[in-house]
């Protein structure tokens, strides 16, 4: 996998626990064509090829157009991609840990470029609470 930039200006980490097989988790997680359906600051999500490392997608969030390429596809255990927009680079991790049919997934995000560096406050800021949105949001779609 891939690691985040520990030194880049904007990062986080969160974690959740969810109440479902990392199975079901990976199943909704990779599912990028529909992530819409269920993550609510997504739009036009989509996958252009299979769910491999190299494959490329495109999707919009918080206005922004963004274009990503998949670095790691393990099933069931670690999910990521990088991403571009506005002379933005991002990394973006996640791992799947199960245990007794519950999966704690931790979700791991650097962002690079010259307006991670201008806006670094409220972009650390705004990331934290996208992120933990994506998880309650994730958590939700799983457990149903």
């Amino acid at each position: 996998m891939k690691s985040i930039n520990d030194n880049a200006p904007v990062t986080c980490s969160k974690t959740i626990m969810i109440n479902a097989s990392s199975e079901k988790v990976w199943e909704v997680l990779t599912d990028i064509d529909n992530w819409a359906n269920w993550q609510t600051d997504i739009s036009k999500p989509k996958l252009n090829g299979a769910l491999h490392p190299d494959t490329t997608f495109d999707w919009k969030t918080g206005g922004a157009k963004i274009h990503s390429t998949l670095h790691t596809v393990e099933p069931f255990k670690h999910f990521g991609w990088t991403g571009k927009t506005f002379g933005m680079f991002a990394i973006h991790n996640w791992t799947l840990t199960e245990t007794n049919g519950q999966t704690k997934i931790s979700v791991d995000e650097s962002m690079e470029g010259f307006f991670a560096v201008l806006f670094k406050k409220s972009f650390n800021k705004n990331l934290e609470k996208g992120m933990q949105k994506w998880l309650d949001l994730l958590k939700q779609a799983c457990e149903k």
